[in-house]
């Protein structure tokens, strides 16, 4: 059979709906979500490709309407854990073998079908499962999901395609070899789409995987795993279970084949993996990549030439938008006294018609944070600001769980740069904004950088493009995603590549090939058409 040289279809961002009233696209959604909420569904692990099912069932709940049930789900133990390593060590030499080519129309047909016949069913779950609002399910889910996929195609071959320089007797090749061993994808509930990416990226370049998704987000990840089988993605690729962390993670990090990590969580959590792969280290087979993207204290850092409004808009949305729930989300605000009462009126505009509630109202702005544990914490927060004579709570401080874990947008004024929460990860609706004196504007810009262990996001607003590079240059290690006159949020594949420093994860850049080169193992091979006859050197000569 003769053989050609192929090239995937081009990458494009895909285009993100307005789901606005009369549109085709929120008749849909409306329809997807009304099914959803009226019927149960069970929930099983995917291990090998078949449906495993146990005696221990758990509740799916919306996060906004706590007491409705979507369905259950079925929890695992080690057991399981040990049948999806089985299983993916198994599947892993004839998925590494097979043709890149293979590999990549199962996941362009994955990309074409969440953005196109299952795009309202995986929003609506998003929405449901994890209390996003319509815009925020929407470029999630649907969008950068389809745009992760479509663009890991497209850098898989670019990795592919880079070769070394080679001579007129010599031949120099690199080939890239699917890790030694199964991946293990630990993924969160904020963002359907990273939990999509995180194994498929690693499935993509020849590994198989063991996937553990976020309990909270395990009503979407079905859906997920269910579009890559009808996708044609072969058994044992991707197994997906459902154990507890501490119950997975025994059993993976003592594995002589645990080969890498792909993690997207807590700091302290990624902190702990890494310590225990570290004591493991004399039992691998080879050195286990750990890739993770972590915490964040974000920051809005603001010069006295900004403009208030542009300000005000990007604070309401970066610190509120999904009720603080990114990894992104700004909870720290630094704005000089000259502008403060300017820019005070525009959020107080701003936060007198933001609106909050259930998701299905598509006009709410500010839908419920994720669970009781999540409440219970933020609102611990809010309760020691109001007693606390050294703060003020400019703007919300009420929360309420009767019907959902809804905590109103807090704003809270300090005095004190190194307040508990202008340094601690809140990871919910709550924003602190110090102002500064406008003359100090280097003082500050040092008070950012040293304030926080994290390095994600930030964003500097100013007019003075010197002050604008002086804050690039000042803080190159204070955020691996930083923006310019912009919120630190919304970061897009290929456009912005995702992931900080310090405290932040490994900064690996998901969005660009630099994440996809992590799971492969160059081999170089050099063929020689005119090999040596004697060991002699022209030097040697006499």
């Amino acid at each position: 059979m003769q053989k050609s040289l192929y090239f995937a279809p081009p990458a494009k961002n895909e285009p993100v709906l307005t789901y606005k009233k009369g549109s085709p696209e929120r008749e849909k959604l409306a329809k997807a979500i009304e099914w959803c909420r009226s019927h149960e569904v069970d929930v099983p692990m995917i291990i090998n490709g078949q449906e495993v099912r146990t005696d221990d069932k758990k509740e799916l709940n919306p996060p906004h309407d706590h007491q409705h049930i979507l369905g259950y789900y079925h929890k695992g133990d080690e057991s399981h854990v040990k049948q999806a390593i089985a299983a993916a060590l198994s599947a892993r030499g004839k998925w590494s073998s097979m043709s890149w080519k293979q590999r990549a129309s199962i996941f362009l047909k994955a990309a074409g079908m969440i953005s196109g016949p299952y795009r309202a069913r995986i929003n609506a779950a998003t929405m449901l499962g994890q209390s996003k609002s319509v815009h925020q399910a929407e470029i999630d889910s649907a969008c950068e999901l389809a745009d992760f996929l479509r663009f890991n195609v497209q850098y898989m071959t670019e990795i592919f395609n880079e070769q070394p320089d080679s001579d007129e007797t010599i031949w120099n090749r690199i080939e890239q070899r699917a890790l030694e061993g199964f991946v293990f994808a630990l993924t969160p509930f904020n963002f359907t789409a990273i939990a999509g990416n995180l194994p498929s990226a690693p499935a993509m370049m020849g590994n198989t995987v063991v996937w553990k998704p976020s309990n909270a987000q395990i009503y979407s990840a079905r859906i997920i795993m269910e579009i890559f089988m009808e996708a044609g993605l072969p058994d044992g690729v991707i197994n997906l279970v459902y154990a507890s962390g501490p119950a997975a993670g025994r059993v993976i990090f003592s594995h002589p084949d645990f080969a890498g990590i792909h993690f997207t969580g807590s700091t302290a959590v990624f902190q702990n993996i890494w310590k225990e792969i570290g004591n493991n280290i004399n039992q691998y087979k080879s050195y286990p990549r750990i890739v993770g993207e972590t915490g964040g204290k974000n920051f809005v850092l603001v010069h006295e030439t900004a403009n208030a409004q542009q300000v005000a808009t990007a604070i309401t949305r970066v610190a509120f938008e999904y009720q603080g729930q990114k990894c992104s989300a700004v909870s720290r605000a630094y704005i000089p006294d000259n502008l403060w009462d300017e820019i005070l009126c525009e959020i107080k505009c701003d936060m007198d018609t933001l609106k909050m509630g259930p998701v299905e109202d598509f006009s709410n702005f500010v839908n419920a944070v994720i669970d009781e544990a999540s409440f219970n914490k933020l609102s611990g927060f809010i309760d020691r600001a109001k007693a606390d004579k050294e703060v003020e709570i400019i703007h919300g401080g009420n929360y309420d769980k009767s019907k959902g874990y809804f905590i109103e947008p807090t704003i809270i004024l300090t005095k004190d740069p190194h307040y508990i929460t202008m340094e601690e990860e809140l990871f919910g609706p709550i924003l602190t904004i110090y102002i500064y004196d406008h003359s100090k504007w280097e003082e500050t810009i040092k008070l950012v950088d040293s304030t926080s262990m994290y390095a994600l996001t930030g964003s500097v607003f100013s007019k003075d493009r010197y002050a604008i590079e002086y804050a690039m240059k000042e803080l190159e290690h204070a955020a691996g995603n930083f923006y310019i006159n912009d919120k630190p949020t919304g970061a897009v594949v290929n456009q912005q590549p995702f992931g900080g420093a310090r405290g932040s994860g490994t900064n690996d850049k998901a969005g660009s090939k630099l994440n996809l080169l992590r799971w492969v193992s160059p081999r170089t091979i050099k063929e020689c058409f005119v090999p040596a006859t004697s060991y002699k050197y022209p030097f040697m000569e006499e």
